[in-house]
């Protein structure tokens, strides 16, 4: 019961980041700002936290490819998926980013690390079918809602719209890459010292973009540093740490099916909190998205 638990608080703290970063953004920032100082203020918790733990230190030769592979990799996944909130809103973010296992399962594919089953097949398509579903194909009028995407129920052009579907998309492929590569680079280092490296690394990618567009800045609104206090510890090092206590209690299997939760409460705090309108098509959606990532894990119960 504590595994489950810790895992949902987890996914409760992920869930949350799509929303807390548009109130940052309402308030007058940018988004590359936001992500300045969320991970800058992450990389300083948990840079003390490893200090305090005293952890074994990782080779040099290592920590570079951490901070560069792993917090550049981090940075790219997470800038892609928070640039499409504003043309088609949380949920649909959410669920499309969600297709990522599937992602995984076709670099598996290629690389031949892992055979493409008939459950498998029919997973990728319930995934593929999610998308379709959800990005609405083929459009029907030259100007499509959002579902108030922006926290307003103001239309989106076609092309923003598009433009959104395929940051969404291309976070979640990026991140069907990410993971392979960050599991082979892993091999017994710690987690929280190899979390830490990585959440440097993003913090020095998004300080150039914040600097390279001349939109850094720490004259911020209280409620606007209010956001990025919660999305330090409630949606980034907390997470971080319930997830791991999750895993060790429920196994990687039960832990990715409990997670399962995450995209559809993403969408519910966003209807909460922004207004946002969940839309029957983004649900049906999100449910074959999620089914398929069901039948992924289900299928890696099996070979274990």
């Amino acid at each position: 019961m504590s595994g489950t638990l810790f895992t949902l608080l987890a996914a409760l703290g992920f869930a949350a980041v799509s929303t807390l970063t548009s109130i940052a953004i309402k308030q007058g920032t940018s988004l590359p700002n936001v992500l300045t100082w969320r991970y800058v203020l992450s990389s300083v918790v948990l840079v003390l936290f490893v200090g305090i733990k005293g952890y074994k230190r990782v080779p040099s030769r290592e920590i570079a490819k951490f901070i560069v592979i792993g917090g550049g990799g981090q940075a790219l996944l997470v800038g892609l998926a928070l640039s499409s909130v504003p043309f088609v809103g949380v949920a649909t973010t959410a669920f499309l980013f969600y297709t990522y296992p599937t992602w995984v399962t076709i670099v598996q594919a290629v690389r031949g690390a892992e055979k493409v089953t008939a459950r498998r097949a029919l997973a990728l398509a319930l995934s593929f079918a999610g998308i379709v579903i959800i990005a609405n194909v083929p459009l029907g009028a030259s100007i499509r809602a959002a579902g108030g995407a922006a926290g307003s129920a103001a239309p989106v052009p076609d092309a923003l719209y598009w433009k959104g579907v395929a940051l969404a998309l291309g976070a979640a492929v990026v991140y069907g890459g990410y993971i392979p590569t960050m599991q082979f680079l892993q091999k017994s280092h710690p987690v929280p010292v190899t979390s830490a490296l990585g959440k440097i690394g993003s913090a020095v990618c998004f300080l150039l973009w914040s600097a390279g567009d001349q939109s850094f800045d720490f004259h911020l609104t209280t409620t606007a540093w209010a956001a990025i206090a919660a999305l330090t510890i409630f949606s980034t090092v907390l997470p971080s740490v319930f997830f791991l206590m999750g895993l060790m209690r429920l196994g990687p299997v039960r832990t990715a099916i409990v997670s399962m939760v995450e995209p559809f409460l993403t969408a519910i705090i966003g209807v909460i909190v922004l207004g946002q309108a969940l839309t029957v098509r983004t649900g049906i959606g999100g449910a074959l998205i999620v089914s398929a990532v069901v039948l992924l894990q289900f299928k890696r119960e099996r070979v274990a």
